[in-house]
């Protein structure tokens, strides 16, 4: 009987020591989505649908957090204007494409995943005008990134609602770009 205890004891105990193991070996967020998508579409068309998904909720929840960190470490007001801006479009348009995505049965990541978090983790040490220039630098580069791909979905994706929702979102991601131009403009007359 004891003997028995004791090996239930130690194959708890390992199962406890593996699962505590897998919790702390973190996993990409958008690796994750895609590798479920993967698995769950065996079309090469859901599957480019669900990848542009993936992607553009993985740049809009970056857009966000990046725009809360704005408005904390930002030191010109067409910065910290910008910032608010990408909190209410992006956090707008990540809702809208979560119930795209539930219809659809697609994965999308609801946190950062590891590339964007080490964006994130980048600007969060820069303060000021450091800050500023840095911000609306990545924010001008990923809304012309963010553009393409929105324009490539909305004229050759196969997913009809993913296909309007792109279409649905370039002219705000434009506009974006505008203002980070014209942010920018003021943030190199403070250099």
């Amino acid at each position: 009987m004891k003997k028995t205890c004791l090996n239930f004891l130690l194959a708890g105990s390992m199962i406890i020591a593996a699962s505590c193991g897998n919790n702390n070996n973190s996993t990409d967020s958008k690796a994750t989505a895609t590798d479920e998508n993967k698995d769950k579409f065996d079309s090469t068309a859901i599957l480019a649908d669900a990848k542009f998904a993936v992607s553009a909720a993985d740049g809009g929840v970056m857009e966000v957090k990046l725009g809360e960190l704005a408005l904390i470490n930002c030191s010109s007001s067409s910065v910290k204007k910008l910032g608010q801006m990408m909190i209410d479009d992006h956090g707008k348009a990540n809702t809208e494409l979560m119930g795209v995505a539930k219809t659809k049965n697609i994965t999308i990541p609801d946190k950062l995943s590891d590339k964007c978090q080490s964006k994130y983790d980048d600007m969060a040490k820069k303060k000021g005008v450091d800050f500023d220039k840095a911000y609306v630098d990545l924010m001008m580069k990923d809304h012309k990134d963010a553009i393409d791909d929105f324009k490539k979905e909305s004229e050759k994706g196969k997913d009809t609602d993913l296909r309007k929702w792109a279409a649905d979102k370039l002219p705000t991601l434009e506009h974006h770009l505008m203002e980070m131009q014209s942010a920018d403009s003021i943030v190199n007359k403070k250099l």
